[in-house]
């Protein structure tokens, strides 16, 4: 079974409280070998406010961790005693970042199999004085690499972003042949990763009807569909650009495996619809494996007992049964 290190996210958020719920399940318990890295503190009260009788089991290591039934092990990287609920803070954005920047650490080092990480505030973040727009920017940062993409999981779809956290406006220039190009080639790395054998990949068109031939936009022609060639050429299974109104009702309907998707909201927006409890986030890209719930922190429900585990347990699963 793969070592997963599942770092705890903002102590303010949901993230505590999901890490229990879904750890409190012999199933995920025997898909993996769990290693929460954060707060033992904080934990420890999710798992009161849950209700759980789930025990924990300090350690120093992920080498000292063994599968178990009985307790999930974690490593704690300090207290911070009387945290901040339901709000982003500094203290929270460091601590999130610490977390990561463990969990980093042990997968470089193949200590770990690969990483889930709950839900960080990209406020907290910038309260905390870090300019990251978000974990994919952050974990690409730690590691040196170069060319990585944001992919999202939410059966039956399964979408890769061109750009990922930038404005609608700047969007239109940052399509250029080269980023498509890498993105497709991505594409077919996460379908690897995955087991689709013969993937059927298609990538969405930045403008309405895919530009109609140049009367709506020139991005299709000039940048799309040129990238789409060189991949072909290169032996990528890939297709398109097609009309963003049509493409993702095909891959609904399960005639397509991955669709390239030119901004943030155009890949997002469907898979949400369908599987907003259940999407799961992937980093393609990285040197490890790395997957998260598609939610955020969650502030409004944080420390009420209310939030689904749903996502998390998707990401976990899912992080279970990758290959890289």
């Amino acid at each position: 079974m793969k070592k997963l290190a599942i770092t705890m996210g903002d102590p303010g958020g949901v993230g505590p409280e999901i890490i229990v719920k879904a750890l409190s399940s012999a199933e995920i318990r025997e898909s993996c070998t769990p290693i929460v890295i954060g707060d033992r503190v904080v934990m420890e009260e999710a798992i009161k406010l849950c209700n759980l009788t789930i025990k924990l089991n300090s350690i120093k290591d992920p080498e000292e961790s063994k599968p178990s039934l009985e307790s999930v092990d974690i490593i704690n990287t300090g207290n911070l005693g009387d945290f901040k609920k339901g709000k982003p803070t500094a203290e929270g954005g460091k601590a999130c970042v610490s977390y990561i920047r463990k969990a980093v650490e042990f997968a470089l080092d193949k200590q770990i199999d690969g990483i889930v990480t709950a839900p960080i505030s990209k406020e907290a973040l910038k309260m905390a004085g870090f300019t990251w727009p978000g974990h994919t920017e952050m974990l690409a940062e730690l590691t040196g690499t170069k060319d990585y993409a944001m992919m999202l999981v939410g059966r039956p779809l399964r979408v890769i972003l061109v750009t990922i956290h930038t404005s609608l406006r700047s969007v239109p220039d940052m399509i250029t042949k080269q980023r498509v190009l890498k993105t497709i080639l991505l594409a077919k790395k996460a379908c690897d990763m995955m087991g689709i054998e013969s993937p059927r990949i298609a990538v969405a068109g930045l403008n309405p009807h895919a530009g109609e031939t140049g009367i709506f936009g020139n991005e299709e022609l000039k940048e799309i569909k040129p990238a789409v060639d060189e991949a072909v050429k290169s032996g990528i299974p890939v297709t398109g650009p097609y009309p963003p109104d049509t493409i993702f009702h095909k891959a609904y309907k399960g005639k397509i495996d991955m669709i390239v998707c030119m901004y943030h909201d155009q890949g997002l927006i469907p898979l949400k619809m369908i599987a907003f409890d259940k999407g799961v986030n992937i980093t393609v890209g990285l040197p490890f494996i790395r997957t998260s719930p598609d939610h955020g922190t969650a502030y409004d429900i944080a420390w009420k007992g209310k939030a689904d585990p749903s996502s998390i347990t998707e990401a976990i699963k899912l992080a279970s049964s990758l290959k890289i």
